[in-house]
């Protein structure tokens, strides 16, 4: 690892130690789940019959480096896929939490550190709060996404035109990623689902300023450019 990656890195870890407990915001139930866990009604406890096999030594703990990376790419379009795929692709059940899910996001921002302040809160936005999170765990609630379209909105050229000289980075984008939000979990022990859609912005660098494209900062959930 060089010791640019690894000054990024240090930085990055910094970063989300000190600010995302104060900037994690929920973004609510999406109406899967809409009560509390209803403690009278236990589902049947399951037995599990020892193996006959060599046991094997403890499993390790869940990590967010076991998570997917995002591409090492400098096409914008797919990086921004990528970014909202894994904003939005997560499970309460998984033995990871909120803060782990925005890592591997928050690990591919703007490499000099400037704007990570900022993604991190806007990061927080897409997210469940810890305590919502521990609700949701009730009912094994899940989510998966789908990209639907990812473009960049006719709005840019005129807004990077305007820009006064040195505001933007050269290879500087907005990919507008319109996608669909898909819950699962267990209501009253049965399967239950329900579909969501959600529209945002990525701005993303890429070449010539960099090698590879980096996550700047996201729109509010639902408010893209278009």
């Amino acid at each position: 690892m060089s010791s640019e990656s690894s000054s990024r890195r240090l930085l990055v870890m910094a970063v989300i130690g000190g600010i995302v407990l104060v900037t994690l915001i929920g973004v609510g139930i999406y109406g899967l789940i809409v009560g509390p866990p209803d403690h009278d009604h236990q589902s049947t406890p399951t037995t599990t019959t020892p193996s006959e096999s060599t046991p094997s030594g403890p499993s390790r703990p869940a990590s967010w480096e076991d998570l997917p990376a995002l591409p090492d790419t400098g096409d914008p379009i797919r990086y921004a896929s990528a970014v909202a795929e894994a904003l939005l692709t997560w499970d309460t059940m998984s033995g990871l939490a909120p803060i782990d899910y925005a890592r591997p996001v928050i690990v591919g921002a703007d490499p000099s550190g400037y704007e990570t302040p900022g993604l991190v809160s806007d990061v927080a936005n897409f997210l469940p709060t810890d305590a919502v999170w521990q609700e949701l765990r009730h009912y094994s609630t899940r989510q998966t996404a789908t990209v639907d379209a990812a473009f960049v909105p006719d709005s840019w050229d005129s807004i990077a035109a305007s820009a006064s000289a040195g505001e933007l980075r050269e290879g500087t984008v907005a990919v507008t990623v319109e996608a669909t939000r898909h819950r699962a979990g267990e209501w009253f022990d049965r399967p239950a689902t329900s579909d969501h859609p959600i529209t945002f912005t990525v701005f993303v660098a890429c070449q010539p300023t960099f090698d590879r494209c980096h996550t700047l900062r996201l729109s509010l959930p639902d408010q893209p450019l278009l």
